[in-house]
């Protein structure tokens, strides 16, 4: 079975807090660099909460969209976070599925100019 055979139609669409730690983990990450990272890439529109974040990374560890790339032990056993084969192709999906979105909304457009 191919990665992208193993993405249902129950896995997309993604919520939005799941589209974006998906893409801050694409370089493993730990936590609090995500919730900064996802900040940052939406100038802050979007601001993940820690019991947001740490629900969906369970979620998500157990769907194995992303793994434990390495755990600190030196700091609280801060761990980083990087995502899978799996979880890029569920990604690429929802990516694909935002451009058709895109592409029709054009038509709206178009009927406004002719």
């Amino acid at each position: 079975m191919t990665r992208v055979e193993q993405v249902t139609e129950r896995d997309i669409p993604l919520t939005e807090a799941v589209y974006y730690i998906l893409l801050a983990v694409r370089k493993p990450n730990h936590g609090y660099g995500i919730i900064q990272e996802v900040e940052r890439m939406t100038d802050g529109r979007v601001v993940l909460g820690a019991g947001t974040l740490y629900g969906a990374i369970q979620t998500l560890l157990k769907k194995k969209w992303i793994d434990i790339y390495s755990v600190d032990t030196e700091s609280r056993k801060k761990k980083e976070y990087r995502i899978t084969e799996l979880g890029r192709a569920v990604f690429e999906a929802e990516r694909a599925r935002l451009e058709e979105l895109l592409r029709n909304a054009a038509l709206m457009r178009d009927e406004n100019e002719g």
